[in-house]
């Protein structure tokens, strides 16, 4: 008994404020039935089914799923009502949902065969999903291998009989252990427990699964309750509160990623705005953050006077001040780890504080400090930032774009009239429209394995 509960503290341990947003979406397109996700207890989350749900590539992999694991666990009965009643997967409700044939439908799917026996449509459902999973593949982050999790919706064997066969067998045997009782490409040699209890837990097991190792949590885990319920307690005692960022002290994604995964109704109704005070030497992803937010921002970027010198730890106090006396802000929530603006708060008694630091930048001296004069303050490094992909990808390729529209700038028809000119090809208007619409408007950029880029032309 006491061993049972030491492992059961270490599993919640292990696994403690975790996300659920990567076993939410498997569960939703392996087919778990909406009531699991309905069930505030149960892992899967239902504003993930519902956003799902949505998406035309994720309903058809989900229902072609369901018919999967409903003719797998009905076999039997299902091929005795084919052959002595002669019934077909439209006329057998009980064993077939029938809702999944009729979504397919709509959703261009055709499953009915006449005269097809269960395992003709296991083979064709196989298929089907082999052929359109990889269209739900930007449903998940970029930073989980999806080499890794792609095959945990194939069969294997899955378009033969006999491989199909070793399947079912497989599944039959184990089938307590599988989540849900759903079907899905897991050997269960041993006792894993549910396999979508969390991210936690089913990213490590994933990566272990492929003799592999996820080392970066932050992307599965989150703030606990207790810090979340600091911020909000902050945000409730206030009448007016800034944002007030110190961008050379701070990480543009870990910011985005808490406000991402606070609630946004407590953020919206008390935050009056983001300030920004910039410098050209940060991070340029600043510059989009209110692309990624309904909240106000004014961006404050802060010119050098020397080189070496910045300015904006002074222009951040006064504008901080100029903030509580003109604006009646009366809570500000300083995003910074640096230790000087331990001054500014000491020196407004009036003003209200919650500072947001990275654990790593931040002294010790200061978060005694803090807590000594009852500052409340929470690690932006807490928050998960497993869901801020969309910001990292566009500042990553606006900063491409950037460079590429400055060095990267020609006029294609003025290269073709040179071209005419140097070759006297002596093509009429007519053909120089046919070549450009041919030739010309189908080129791409090609990349080849070491990056290198060249634009390649038209069919030849």
């Amino acid at each position: 008994m006491e061993q049972e509960i030491d492992e059961n503290i270490q599993s919640y341990t292990l696994y403690e404020n975790s996300t659920y947003m990567v076993v939410s979406k498997v569960a939703y397109l392996i087919g778990v039935p909406k009531t699991i996700f309905e069930n505030e207890h149960e892992p899967p989350k239902m504003e993930w089914y519902e956003e799902l749900h949505q998406d035309k590539n994720a309903r058809i992999i989900r229902n072609l799923c369901m018919l999967r694991t409903s003719i797998e666990r009905n076999f039997r009965k299902i091929s005795l009502a084919m052959k002595y009643d002669l019934k077909s997967i439209l006329s057998l409700p009980e064993y077939i949902p029938q809702e999944c044939l009729s979504q397919l439908t709509l959703d261009g799917i055709s499953i009915y065969r006449s005269n097809a026996q269960p395992i003709q449509y296991i083979l064709d459902i196989n298929k089907h999903i082999a052929n359109r999973i990889n269209n739900c593949k930007s449903l998940f982050p970029i930073w989980l291998k999806w080499e890794y999790l792609r095959p945990i919706f194939i069969m294997p064997g899955g378009t033969t009989e006999k491989g199909t066969k070793a399947a079912a067998e497989e599944y039959y045997s184990n089938i307590d252990k599988y989540p849900y009782q759903v079907y899905i490409n897991w050997s269960f040699t041993s006792s894993v427990g549910n396999l979508l209890y969390n991210d936690k837990k089913f990213v490590r097991l994933l990566y272990e699964y492929h003799e592999d190792y996820f080392a970066d949590m932050s992307k599965v885990s989150d703030a606990g309750q207790i810090a979340k319920d600091g911020i909000y307690d902050f945000l409730e005692r206030s009448a007016r509160t800034a944002v007030v960022v110190d961008c050379e002290n701070a990480d543009p994604y870990k910011l985005y990623a808490t406000l991402k995964n606070l609630d946004q109704a407590a953020l919206l109704g008390k935050i009056s705005k983001i300030i920004l005070y910039d410098d050209i030497h940060t991070a340029t992803a600043w510059k989009i953050l209110e692309w990624f937010t309904q909240i106000p921002i004014e961006h404050n970027m802060i010119e050098r006077i020397k080189e070496n010198k910045s300015l904006v730890d002074i222009r951040l106090t006064t504008g901080t001040c100029r903030e509580f006396f003109q604006n009646n802000t009366d809570s500000f929530i300083l995003v910074s780890s640096d230790s000087d603006y331990w001054g500014l708060i000491s020196a407004m008694p009036e003003a209200h504080f919650l500072v947001l630091v990275e654990d790593e930048k931040c002294s010790s001296a200061v978060k005694k400090a803090m807590i000594d004069a009852g500052i409340t303050y929470c690690y932006t490094d807490d928050f998960c930032t497993g869901n801020s992909d969309e910001i990292r990808i566009q500042a990553v390729l606006n900063e491409v774009k950037r460079v590429l529209d400055s060095e990267v700038q020609f006029n294609i028809r003025e290269i073709l009239s040179e071209a005419y000119r140097l070759t006297r090809a002596n093509l009429s208007t007519a053909e120089r429209e046919q070549f450009y619409a041919r030739y010309i408007k189908p080129m791409r950029l090609v990349v080849d394995a070491e990056g290198n880029a060249s634009v390649q032309l038209g069919p030849l």
